[in-house]
């Protein structure tokens, strides 16, 4: 394994060129091996765990997904205010930062950042909970996607670029992430779920962030700055395909279902012209209107 990740290191440093010394010896970031075995196995679970899962009931998990949601709201709460006043310490630019230029200010951002890598893992258990509570159809290609690539793109940001202009797009995930999981926290409790308005303002949220860290990224690109270009135009390609899946999620999930709506809504009223409606299928209306309401 030693002789592996040598080799390994040997091809980064050629291809991405020297590492940012900051973070030798930190926790997970000396060799890519390790964060590389973890995908691997994640997605291995995503693919024999539901098949594990099939014919047994599925687990209530409702305890520990209060504790876990909790967790993780906290954890994104700590890393949006740590980085928010990190950013205002070193007087970061917003159109340009580069990554050795912020004084002490830039070390409580390297250190946050690599909180934010490792949430990235924790954050695995989010699939595993699905795949414990049956709720397969959750297990999208947008999530297996997202949830794989993160952890690896942060173990290369951490490593070349773990400060400056990378700052921006963890500071709004964090944020995001604060909304999310207190969501999902709260959604574990049955009493909590008419109260629960805001999960179709979370992904518009997410979409949102996409379209400003292109944007913040962008001002990098046009600037004349001294954060590598390269890892400007990777963020950019990302962010992009991201747009395109959060986007057709956002469409499946609640343009179309609106739309279903309105149309059992039309098909109602049409049969109360039509004469058809009687004291039971107005009281039937009533209760499926009340329905999709709390929906």
């Amino acid at each position: 394994m030693e002789s592996l990740d040598k080799t390994i290191n040997s091809y980064l440093n050629i291809w991405l060129g020297p590492r940012d010394p900051r973070v030798k010896g930190w926790f997970l970031l000396d060799n890519y091996a390790p964060t590389f075995i973890f995908s691997v196995l994640y997605l291995v679970i995503v693919w024999l765990g539901p098949k594990y899962m099939q014919n047994k009931q599925p687990f209530s998990c409702r305890g520990i997904l209060v504790v876990y949601n909790l967790g993780l709201t906290l954890l994104s709460l700590y890393m949006f205010y740590e980085l928010v006043t990190g950013v205002w310490e070193g007087g970061y630019n917003f159109f340009c930062q580069d990554t050795h230029s912020g004084g002490e200010a830039d070390m409580k951002i390297i250190r946050v950042l690599w909180w934010y890598y490792f949430s990235k893992l924790i954050e695995f258990m989010d699939t595993f909970f699905f795949i414990l509570r049956k709720n397969n159809h959750q297990i999208t290609f947008l999530h297996v996607y997202h949830h794989a690539t993160m952890l690896n793109i942060w173990w290369f940001v951490m490593n070349w670029v773990p400060c400056g202009h990378s700052y921006f797009g963890a500071t709004l995930n964090s944020f995001i992430h604060v909304l999310m999981y207190s969501y999902y926290g709260l959604s574990t409790i049955p009493a909590m779920r008419p109260y629960l308005w805001w999960k179709k303002y979370i992904t518009q949220g997410q979409l949102t962030q996409f379209v400003l860290t292109i944007f913040q990224t962008s001002c990098g690109v046009v600037w004349p700055c001294p954060f590598p270009l390269g890892w400007l135009y990777f963020q950019i390609s990302y962010m992009i395909s991201l747009i395109i899946l959060f986007t057709n999620f956002y469409i499946q999930t609640y343009n179309k279902k609106a739309a279903s709506r309105r149309k059992e809504y039309q098909n109602g009223s049409t049969a109360t012209v039509n004469g058809y409606t009687n004291s039971f299928s107005s009281l039937e209306n009533n209760v499926k209107q009340r329905k999709q309401r709390k929906d």
